[in-house]
């Protein structure tokens, strides 16, 4: 995950020095979504709680349709005007790495949910 976070920052930092491709409303739900489930999965680690761990496991599917939703924008502003494709691309980059990092939380909350009872969720062998 720190890695991940790097990357964000990298991006970022190009970022900040130019004009923004639109106003950044998805990419703030995505990380406090994402920021939400690494907190989530860690007290749940902590108190062995299968239920917030659960409650991770359902935010992954959230995250998912948020950078789905990301990239089809981005690729249409591209499309529209070359001139945003290096900071579509970073915004791309960005949305890749939160939703990486949602999976690593998602990970943690399958092997929170076989500590804590036995159960393995791994790959959808459970319904979420």
């Amino acid at each position: 995950m720190g890695d991940l976070a790097v990357n964000i920052v990298e991006r970022a930092l190009s970022l900040i020095r130019q004009p923004p491709v639109k106003p950044l409303i998805d990419i703030p739900q995505m990380s406090k979504l994402v920021d939400s489930m690494v907190r989530n999965c860690l007290d749940a680690f902590v108190k062995r709680d299968g239920q917030m761990a659960r409650g991770v496991l359902l935010s992954d599917d959230a995250v998912d349709d948020l950078r789905d939703a990301i990239y089809e924008e981005l690729v249409g502003f591209m499309k529209r005007d070359p001139s945003t494709i290096s900071r579509s691309l970073d915004l791309i980059f960005v949305a890749r790495n939160l939703e990486r990092i949602a999976d690593h939380a998602t990970n943690i909350a399958e092997d929170v949910l076989f500590l804590a009872q036995g159960i393995d969720v791994r790959h959808h062998a459970e319904s979420r």
